[in-house]
């Protein structure tokens, strides 16, 4: 774990927090920053790890999303940053490792999109299955092709769900109830829903599913997790989803059995690399092909969802600026303490080692600081401490905790 430079001794007030939110998060989160005082800049597109390295300077509240990836070198930048909110399901675009050895909260947004994805899911598999995005095609281009042909319902077909987390399980329930019979493999042992049956291993899901579709997460080991050997295994004519990571999915060989035939049709809202700005050129070696649907990461993209999901990542940041509350971090040890204005806070994070409760509290002590309310978590290397005392503690004190062996970041609130 990396030693960092504790934060400042003296209080930070809400006035003086700076917010810094990319990628166009929506006004719900912007409006919810700024009315609780903080100065908040945002930015409509992400930015490359130099142009985060040049903006990031004095910012304490960073926002993103999937787009804008948060490396040691951007950390190493930013002396003053206590949290960061992913305003998306996924941090794997997060150097957690560091983050956490610097003392920086991660939030996120694990479940607030979920219903948009299972939605758009549902509707892709409809139109792959009825064609409907082809027939829309030669109807703009003056063709009248009122045939049957490659035209299927989804009653009585098998859906094959690729991770059984949140998506992938409201997915399970409502493709249920449109007459799917709903099969699953998770690499975690999860309690199916409704009357799906979980598949021992990938092979053996792959090889009855008419749709496949996948949810997984980012992390490294699901990279490359989808390629030209699973895909020749599927059942000939089936149809493949990919609403999760663009990591996931070898794309040119997904193409060549597109083209084969083997694979009847797909769709893919997630691509390996992905542009950073609206506007900017998409390339992808699914272009052109008539029996694909390509969307430009959007599973999440309705109203409601970043609604949501702006409200629900900013009044996490709020909260652990303001008062130090880690509910619902990714990466810090959870505490919720409830705000007391009449109190003042020390929210200390610090490597987890014996003893380090009893050497902060004796400090206290020895100063004549009366401890009123306290909580303490661990998790792995790292712990968190709240303490609530009666009066403003003295510049002495707090720097005597900073000098702590094990002190990693000490913030004062009110």
């Amino acid at each position: 774990m990396t030693p960092t430079t504790p934060f400042p001794a003296e209080r930070l007030e809400d006035s003086n927090v700076r917010v810094l939110l990319l990628e166009n998060i929506h006004p719900n989160g912007v409006e919810f920053l700024r009315g609780k005082g903080f100065q908040v800049e945002t930015r409509d597109s992400a930015l490359s790890e130099n142009e985060l390295i040049e903006a990031i300077a004095g910012v304490h509240l960073l926002g993103i999303r999937s787009t804008t990836y948060i490396t040691e070198k951007v950390l190493d930048a930013a002396p003053d940053l206590i949290a960061i909110g992913a305003f998306c399901i996924g941090t794997n675009q997060i150097d957690l490792a560091a983050t956490t050895s610097r003392g920086i909260a991660v939030f996120n947004a694990p479940y607030s999109n979920t219903r948009s994805v299972v939605e758009l899911a549902i509707a892709e598999i409809i139109s792959l299955a009825r064609r409907l995005h082809e027939k829309s095609t030669d109807m703009h281009a003056g063709i009248w092709n009122k045939s049957a042909a490659g035209s299927h319902e989804v009653r009585g077909r098998t859906l094959g769900i690729v991770g059984y987390g949140n998506i992938g399980s409201q997915l399970s329930v409502i493709a249920e109830a449109l007459g799917f019979k709903v099969v699953f493999f998770d690499i975690d042992d999860k309690l199916a829903l409704g009357n799906a049956q979980r598949c021992s291993t990938i092979e053996e899901l792959l090889q009855i599913s008419d749709v496949v579709t996948l949810h997984v997460d980012g992390r490294p080991g699901n990279a490359g997790l989808f390629g030209a050997d699973e895909m020749s295994q599927m059942k000939p004519r089936a149809m493949f989803l990919n609403l999760s990571r663009g990591i996931a999915v070898d794309t040119a060989a997904l193409r060549e059995h597109l083209e084969s035939g083997h694979i009847s049709g797909a769709a893919i809202d997630v691509f390996p690399v992905e542009p950073k700005r609206q506007g900017d050129p998409f390339e992808s070696d699914l272009r052109g092909l008539k029996n694909v649907i390509l969307t430009p990461h959007v599973g999440g993209s309705t109203e409601e969802a970043q609604q949501d999901i702006g409200r629900f990542v900013a009044s996490k940041l709020r909260a652990y600026a303001s008062f130090g509350s880690t509910s619902l971090s990714v990466n810090m040890p959870e505490i919720n303490l409830p705000s007391d204005s009449s109190k003042h806070r020390l929210a200390l994070v610090h490597r987890n080692a014996p003893g380090v409760l009893a050497t902060i509290n004796g400090l206290l002590g020895e100063h004549g600081v009366n401890i009123e309310a306290q909580s303490l978590s661990t998790r792995g290397d790292i712990g968190y401490v709240l303490t609530d005392v009666a009066a403003e503690v003295g510049t002495e004190v707090l720097q005597e905790l900073a000098a702590l062996p094990e002190s990693v970041r000490l913030r004062q609130l009110s």
